[in-house]
């Protein structure tokens, strides 16, 4: 029998839902049935929350990922004792909250690439508190792409079947339209392929959008089809690759959602975003690509307005968890 997977779960920023749903996670029976979950954060924070949502568990904490039991019961903390939850301003964006978080990352991708955690789920960060904090990147992924030392990364969205992978991220729209280049969405192609391997789906079958209405109706609203996404595709092609497009965008989605494609590469942020959020607003994951390491990571935020109440919905921290251990699973 495999041995479970080692998983590193990230609190998040404190001061938001993060730790709330990581610990209502890992007491998910589908969570512990498939790996050993280790929360990296503070032991204060998972105390607050382990004692209203779980009194009669056991708290331990762990200095490294092998001292963890893989057949337990008990809440596993990594803890770094770097805040006190006492001092915490939920709800609030706060520097020290922010800089908790970013050191809560560093720790988890460092272990990572140490091979001493298979995979690294991230809880959410509030980009406020985390620029105040030094973070010097727009947002979570590119840190995590710096951390490793990677100039270039996708991001991908899992809503159960429906899948897709980004050419760009956090950019303007305006800046997002000068990327849409035949040698950006040809590299996108091929970390589709990648991620759909590393998802155990194999080669799969990948739908490339159009940026234009109607996927520019042959040039009259536009010629980026022609020049860029067209040429894009054939190249893709020519690899022995099973890809089609420019595809309209209005109904690219749709057609996965039929199961006509296995993942879109979408050309802009929203593109991918909206479709997708729409299916699966709390379950969404989202998904690294191009990392020397396995990361996974809720696809929703902080949720000031929400934090400190109980009420948070943790069916993304699972997926997002189960993702990990499929991903991180040497069975395919």
């Amino acid at each position: 029998m495999p041995s479970k997977p080692r998983i590193g779960i990230t609190l998040g920023d404190v001061a938001g839902v993060g730790p709330e749903v990581a610990v209502k996670a890992v007491l998910t029976p589908a969570v512990t049935a498939r790996c050993v979950p280790i929360l990296i954060g503070d032991l204060s924070v998972v105390r607050y929350y382990a004692e209203r949502l779980a009194p009669t568990r056991t708290l331990r904490a762990i200095n490294r990922p092998a001292a963890a039991k893989t057949e337990a019961s008990d809440l596993q903390v990594l803890d770094l004792k770097n805040i006190e939850f006492s001092s915490v301003r939920v709800g609030q964006v706060d520097v020290a909250s922010g800089r908790a978080a970013l050191e809560y990352i560093r720790t988890g991708v460092d272990l990572c690439l140490a091979k001493e955690l298979d995979a690294l789920v991230t809880g959410p960060i509030h980009k406020e508190a985390a620029q105040q904090a030094g973070i010097n990147a727009p947002g979570h992924t590119e840190y995590l792409a710096a951390l490793c030392g990677v100039s270039e990364v996708r991001m991908l969205l899992v809503v159960g079947h429906l899948r897709a992978l980004h050419i760009s991220t956090h950019l303007s729209l305006r800046e997002a339209l000068d990327c849409v280049t035949q040698e950006r969405i040809l590299k996108t192609i091929r970390y589709g392929v990648a991620a759909l391997q590393q998802l155990r789906i194999g080669k799969g079958r990948i739908g490339v959008a159009g940026l234009n209405p109607h996927a520019g109706e042959g040039g009259l609203f536009g010629r980026e089809e022609i020049e860029e996404v067209a040429p894009a595709v054939a190249a893709a092609q020519s690899e022995g690759l099973d890809v089609t497009g420019p595809i309209p965008p209005d109904t690219i989605f749709h057609r996965m959602n039929r199961r006509e494609f296995d993942l879109v590469v979408a050309l802009y942020h929203d593109q991918g975003h909206i479709p997708l959020k729409l299916m699966g607003f709390d379950s969404g994951v989202n998904v690294t690509i191009g990392l020397p390491m396995i990361r996974t990571s809720v696809d929703h935020g902080t949720a000031f307005d929400i934090a400190g109440q109980l009420t948070a919905n943790p069916e993304s921290m699972v997926n997002a968890i189960e993702l990990a251990c499929v991903m991180s699973s040497d069975e395919f």
